[in-house]
């Protein structure tokens, strides 16, 4: 799986040498200098081998095949010329694999994988009276597309390009999609032993005050060129409201960094990186457990986000209600059709794996809005390697950003 740090991503090619412009005109992430159009290269005086560089590697990022970067790019050939060459010749030439000709050759998809058409999630019952304290709390029954409009003209102001304004569209909701309410889970199917019942997920929204006062120590900060690999030390706790207090987050609960259903899904979910920061959101990755080789092998490698320990795996918690959502390897995994059909979507990205760390804690996901606002979506993951529709967490996201503009509008009126 290609790696977020931008050190591997560059190579020894004729990037490398781009490497403190890039960082001082801002392209400091993979995710952000992948969006870069031809009017972005040229502001900073690309070479046309540069520009050719920059357009193979962030192709085979995409498709997980950066193993051959190094030599296409030492091939002197563009990405077009390395697309029209035969298979016997990237067999012969570059010594690429069968299967990963066909990933190559296939222009039409990168290695992002929206939820199956056939696995719909489970539906919650949207009637129940939210807490209080969750003011964000709304019951969408039905999203229209225009919705994304709001994010297009964000994009517009702060002069993202066009490349990233399709990636938008490319995840907008279409006509007819129904929310599932904005407590979601994949489906309950039947195990292959008829006397294992899938676990049930609690389907009330958890109220704000279950989350807000966690205790979190920080494992690592976001991403940037040239920093240090790993914090040192873990810094003091702190409660988990500061990692929103300023702006809305989501918070990516992995069951464990070393599975490879969870690097794949914290992979494509930072792969939105450029989106989640138009809409002004903010990422993170929780553990609930520390192995200090595992979080060096899981960032940036697979995220290149904020990483947070939250050693009383109180949103763990959370995501079950108030207790612990767990499942045995043997009926939650061998047993279970829908965590085979995962662990198989999860090996075609090219994810490597280990078994280190407890597994069978199940994680999940929550958008909190800003300050104490509340919790605005919340994803459980029932069978092992469940991950949340990208379509839904972009859709939530902006709808907190619609509503921090209403607020800001609304607070500037009554000033005048």
């Amino acid at each position: 799986m290609a790696s977020y740090a931008m050190e591997d991503f560059v190579g020894n090619g004729v990037l490398k040498g781009q490497l403190p412009k890039l960082l001082e005109e801002g392209w400091d992430d993979v995710p952000t200098l992948k969006i870069m159009n031809a009017e972005d290269m040229d502001a900073i005086n690309m070479t046309q081998q540069q520009k050719d560089a920059l357009e193979i590697r962030s192709y085979l990022h995409d498709r997980a095949l950066m193993q051959y970067a190094d030599i296409f790019e030492a091939s002197g050939k563009s990405l077009p010329e390395l697309l029209n060459l035969s298979t016997g010749d990237l067999s012969s030439q570059f010594g690429m694999k069968r299967g990963h000709m066909a990933r190559f050759k296939d222009r039409t998809s990168a290695c992002s994988d929206p939820m199956p058409k056939s696995d719909t999630l489970t539906a919650r019952n949207n009637s129940s009276i939210p807490s209080r304290n969750n003011s964000i709390y709304k019951s969408y029954t039905s999203v229209k597309s225009t919705k994304m409009q709001s994010v297009r003209s964000s994009l517009s102001r702060t002069g993202a390009n066009k490349s990233l304004e399709q990636s938008l569209a490319d995840f907008k909701i279409k006509d007819g999609y129904t929310f599932k309410g904005i407590v979601a889970a994949g489906p309950a199917v039947p195990r292959v032993c008829g006397c294992v019942q899938a676990p049930p997920v609690n389907e009330k929204v958890a109220p704000y005050s279950a989350i807000e006062n966690i205790s979190i120590q920080k494992l690592t900060p976001e991403y940037k060129i040239g920093m240090e690999r790993l914090v040192k030390t873990k810094t003091p706790p702190m409660k988990a409201l500061e990692l929103w207090r300023e702006s809305p987050a989501v918070l990516l609960c992995i069951r464990r960094p070393g599975c490879i259903m969870c690097r794949a899904e914290a992979h494509q979910l930072y792969a939105k990186k450029p989106i989640f920061d138009a809409l002004g959101i903010q990422l993170f990755a929780v553990l609930h457990e520390y192995i200090e080789s595992e979080v060096k092998d899981f960032w940036p490698r697979y995220w290149g986000g904020v990483v947070v320990y939250d050693q009383g795996m109180e949103f763990f918690k959370t995501l079950g209600g108030g207790k612990l959502l767990k499942d045995k390897f043997l009926s939650g995994f061998l047993l279970n059709p829908r965590a085979i059909a995962n662990y198989k979507r999860a090996r075609t990205l090219g994810v490597e794996q280990n078994f280190k760390g407890e597994g069978e804690i199940k994680g999940g996901l929550f958008i909190v809005g800003r300050g104490r606002s509340g919790i605005a979506y919340q994803f459980i993951e029932r069978n092992f390697g469940d991950w949340a529709p990208l379509a839904e967490v972009i859709e939530i996201c902006t709808q907190l950003q619609d509503q921090q503009r209403d607020q800001s509008e609304t607070i500037k009126t009554s000033q005048e």
